[in-house]
């Protein structure tokens, strides 16, 4: 064996060593995963410490008064459900803000049928049919959410249905155009602020993993 060859074997075993000390550290990743956010899974990290340490729940007392009666309903649908976060939460409902104000300015309301409650869904269908009954159009564009912050809270110790209430500043173009494109409402390109206060229900561990939009207001 020569010299070289030795010295590409030795090189070779030792490239082999570490990377299963690395996977023993960091694990293995398998296709893309997204960056973490301090957001929601620092938060989680720091309430696992500070519970353990007899101290305040920080991903409760980040969003409601330690002392509130909303903290005290937040904390019993942690202990309800192992799964549910409030940062988690609001990441959620971010998302759900967008998909659902955009499916009800585009006049889609069956993609958010399962996210509406009866009540909601039919306030929606009846703007959205006078719409139709007038011949008029909207083109709307989604810029951002501009801030969510949690409003209120409660839950009902019986049935273990709860309320969380969110306030959403978005941000969007919405124009409206009648049967001959004249533009009624809206300026295009011009994005104006919308804010918005819903309330989103679920029974607390149960099966079904969905929040259900049951009011909104301005």
């Amino acid at each position: 064996m020569t010299g070289a060859v030795f010295q590409l074997l030795v090189l070779a075993g030792i490239a082999v060593f570490l990377i299963l000390r690395l996977r023993s550290v960091l694990g293995t990743r398998d296709g893309y995963e997204p960056p973490r956010v301090e957001g929601a899974g620092g938060a989680e990290r720091r309430q696992s410490f500070e519970v353990i340490e007899g101290g305040p729940d920080h991903d409760i007392i980040d969003h409601v008064p330690e002392d509130s009666e909303a903290a005290a309903a937040l904390a019993e649908m942690k202990r309800i459900d192992n799964d549910f976060t409030v940062s988690g939460f609001l990441q959620g409902a971010r998302g759900a803000y967008e998909m659902i104000l955009m499916s009800f300015e585009n006049g889609k309301l069956e993609d958010i049928t399962p996210f509406l409650s009866s009540d909601v869904f039919d306030a929606f269908s009846q703007v959205v049919d006078a719409r139709q009954e007038q011949d008029l159009t909207v083109e709307a564009e989604f810029i951002g959410v501009r801030d969510v912050s949690l409003v209120d809270a409660r839950i009902d110790d019986k049935t273990k249905r709860a309320e969380i209430t969110v306030k959403f500043v978005g941000e969007l173009v919405s124009v409206v155009r009648d049967r001959d494109g004249k533009i009624v409402e809206g300026t295009p390109g011009q994005s104006k602020r919308q804010r918005d206060t819903w309330t989103f229900e679920r029974v607390m561990g149960s099966d079904d993993p969905n929040w259900r939009l049951v009011a909104t207001g301005g």
